[in-house]
């Protein structure tokens, strides 16, 4: 039987769960199990676990549906425990080094007592001194074991589940389970500290509590604030069942109706039923008053007198007073100059257009990518839906005949972005842009991340400095209400990169889906439009953005290379869209297609490509042909821009350092050959997840025309899709 068994819910918390995992795994004290909850076998976590699980034996996973909630998910982690003490870890938390080894040995000073209470720190997720709430309460715990009523003040609701150790056989032996779905801390808590006979406190960081951006669900406005009155209703009860004496029951009792009228006073919690709420909170605080009990001293003991009388009318006058604030000034439109922003500010206070959906992609650059591949299938599935195409002055020539538009800083633009029902953009709208009630936000992304993003790049000095305020930047990504991603790498990595309250859609990349749909028609008719001669293979050379370089250069004397490696291709350079400076740079065997608006047709007409770290290879690898990495300065790469994994170890295929080495692989072949093959496909099969031709449909029928989760297409598994035919290779 191991010591412990530690306990890791997991529910949207893929992006950050190794580093909880990790943690564990990193003890100097080794004999535990830990046991991760997943929601299920293909759950973005369990992707996540199972390759701990793979590498060791002491990680358990068990699955608990995401409708069972933090709760059920504890519950059955408990179920599956056999540890001689249990902990419960969140899973963005982690536990601080030497902190299982300080468990032990305290559990040999103490014996094995029902409950080891011990400090948490909680460490603001971006900037901010630590804080550690429990260490004033239990700096008054007497030494070594004691019985609670020793410390009354110990209550066990004013502590989270993460903050002590609990002897497993008593948990179990007393039928001890975490109760409800929200507020369960509190009635589990409570609960236990009511059953314990023997505790003991450790005076000693244990768990580093990281707290999220967004905050988490008892932070945001909704009904599942009433169930604060059913967890203190449950405690306050068995506490009375049980004889509690009054010197632990008042401060139960306080401990208990502080956090009942922080939440009624609360400006964003409660946005309806408030008068309910109150009424039911003052009922309760009558019938479970303890005799003598005396109210604090200050405006909280006003409100405990409020609260005992029942009178709402003047707790309500009590909270306004004391809010004493406007509402955000977020919410005030900001665009610049006089006229704009009164125009804008009228057009908010218009009705939302419910048929009206505006698009943006590249800030504006065109009618291009995720954006245009939605806006297509749209125009099929919802037709009713008036579509409107944000574009610079510049990229009007780009929008095809027949879709409607408006140039960005015009009049048009700024009332289409204030009365828009949904707004779809694969970068970010405006600083400017309010989120209205009822609007709802795409975030199409245009690529897998292989380099930091977000506020991931923050540690990143160079980037940092070209990216800009992150707090602005991640302003910007509250107003997401879906972020679309197209494996489950990207799922994971957008968690950390754009840490909000969004829901992510595993939906595929609405501009792969060509991959699957083109025929070789549509493959000859691009290469025919691009210029490629018949019976020549072509290379796609697409070199990805150098954040420490100014302007573009290749790195690659392509002239050179296409001399060397011989007559029978032809190199198709696709600079980085910052460097679209509308002039051609080919010349001979050299075509630039910097300037095409589709990305996706120059990939379909490419027998092959060539790239460093552009995420353009994750898009090609949908199409099952050759990939070339030429990592020339991977390492300076590496080090000033950030990678969230090491490309040199999961290529996409060979990989090339020199120049002299990537002509090499054309000339004897091998950038096709069977280990090349085997790179794409473990590639493939990380990557290409969810691009299976019907990305933009999912899309449309979940966003656009509201439909449930259930019945959108699932994706088609990677084995039973078909690739476009490249028009020189015969793919194996």
């Amino acid at each position: 039987m191991p010591r412990f068994s530690i306990v890791v819910p997991s529910h949207g918390v893929a992006g950050r769960l190794s580093q909880a995992l990790d943690s564990v795994l990193a003890q100097s004290f080794g004999d535990f199990e830990l046991i991760p909850v997943c929601d299920a076998p293909d759950a973005p976590a369990a992707d996540v676990v199972t390759g701990y699980a793979e590498r060791d034996s002491r990680v358990t996973p068990v699955y608990s549906p995401p409708s069972d909630g933090l709760a059920g998910a504890r519950n059955t982690g408990l179920r599956a425990a056999v540890g001689g003490h249990v902990l419960f870890l969140d899973g963005d938390d982690v536990l601080v080094p030497g902190a299982l080894a300080a468990l032990d040995a305290r559990l040999g000073e103490t014996g094995d007592v029902d409950v080891l209470y011990f400090e948490h720190e909680r460490t603001p997720w971006w900037e901010g001194d630590p804080t550690n709430l429990a260490a004033p309460l239990l700096a008054r715990t007497p030494e070594g074991a004691f019985a609670p009523g020793r410390a009354p003040r110990l209550t066990g609701v004013a502590l989270p589940a993460w903050s002590a150790a609990y002897r497993r056989l008593f948990l179990t032996e007393q039928g001890l389970a975490f109760p409800g779905d929200h507020y369960t801390d509190v009635g589990f808590g409570g609960l236990v500290t009511l059953r314990a006979e023997r505790v003991a406190a450790l005076r000693a960081v244990v768990v580093r509590h990281l707290l999220r951006r967004q905050g988490n669900l008892l932070g945001l406005p909704g009904e599942h604030h009433a169930e604060l009155l059913d967890q203190a209703e449950l405690v306050l009860t068995r506490a009375v069942e049980q004889g509690l004496p009054a010197d632990r029951r008042s401060p139960l009792f306080e401990q208990l109706f502080a956090a009942v009228l922080k939440t009624a006073a609360h400006p964003r919690r409660l946005t309806s039923g408030r008068r309910a709420f109150f009424r039911r909170a003052s009922a309760l605080y009558r019938r479970h008053r303890p005799d003598g009990y005396r109210t604090p001293g200050g405006s909280l003991g006003v409100q405990h007198r409020l609260l005992a009388c029942g009178s709402y009318p003047a707790f309500r006058t009590l909270r306004a007073v004391n809010r004493g604030v406007l509402r955000a000034a977020a919410l005030l439109p900001r665009p610049r100059g006089l006229r704009t922003r009164l125009r804008y500010a009228a057009a908010l206070r218009l009705p939302l257009d419910r048929n009206l959906v505006v698009y943006c992609a590249y800030w504006g650059r065109g009618y291009a990518c995720n954006p245009a591949a939605i806006h297509a299938k749209a125009r099929e599935l919802a037709p009713h839906l008036r579509s409107v195409f944000l574009v610079e002055p510049d990229a009007v020539g780009s929008v095809p005949p027949g879709v409607e538009y408006a140039v960005i800083g015009s009049p048009t633009y700024w009332r289409v972005l204030a009365r828009a029902k949904y707004l779809v953009n694969n970068a970010n709208f405006a600083d400017a842009v309010v989120k209205r009630p009822g609007s709802v936000h795409l975030q199409t992304q245009h690529g897998t991340p292989l380099k930091t993003m977000g506020a991931d790049q923050a540690t990143y000095p160079v980037v940092a400095a070209a990216t800009g305020s992150i707090a602005r930047l991640l302003a910007r990504v509250d107003r997401w209400d879906y972020n679309l991603t197209s494996n489950r790498h990207s799922t994971e990595m957008w968690e950390r990169a754009f840490p909000s309250t969004h829901e992510t859609l595993e939906y595929g990349y609405p501009r792969n889906d060509v991959y699957c749909t083109a025929s070789a028609e549509d493959v000859a008719r691009v290469r025919k439009e691009l210029g490629i001669p018949d019976g020549k293979m072509a290379l796609l050379y697409a070199p990805t953005h150098r954040d420490y370089a100014t302007g573009f250069e290749t790195g690659l004397d392509l002239a050179e290379f296409c001399e060397t490696i011989g007559d029978d291709y032809v190199v198709l350079l696709r600079a980085h869209y910052f460097y679209d400076q509308g002039s051609s740079r080919g010349g001979g065997r050299i075509i630039d297609v910097t300037g095409h608006r589709s990305s996706e047709d120059v990939c379909l007409a490419a027998d092959a490509l060539i790239t460093d770290y552009s995420s353009i290879m994750f898009d090609y690898a949908n199409l099952d042909r050759p990939i070339v990495v030429y990592a020339d300065d991977w390492d300076v790469y590496r080090e000033t821009r950030g990678v969230y994994f090491d490309l040199m170890e999961l290529p996409p295929g060979r990989v090339a350092r020199t120049p002299g080495e990537l002509a090499a692989v054309f000339r004897d072949g091998s950038w096709a050959d069977e280990s090349a093959a085997a790179l794409r496909a473990a590639f493939r099969e990380r990557f290409c997840q969810f691009d299976d031709g019907r990305a933009a449909e999912r899309v449309v029928r979940r966003v656009l025309l509201g439909e449930p989760p259930e019945s959108i297409p699932p994706v088609v598994p990677l084995a039973e899709r078909v690739p476009a035919p490249a028009a020189t290779l015969v793919r194996s």
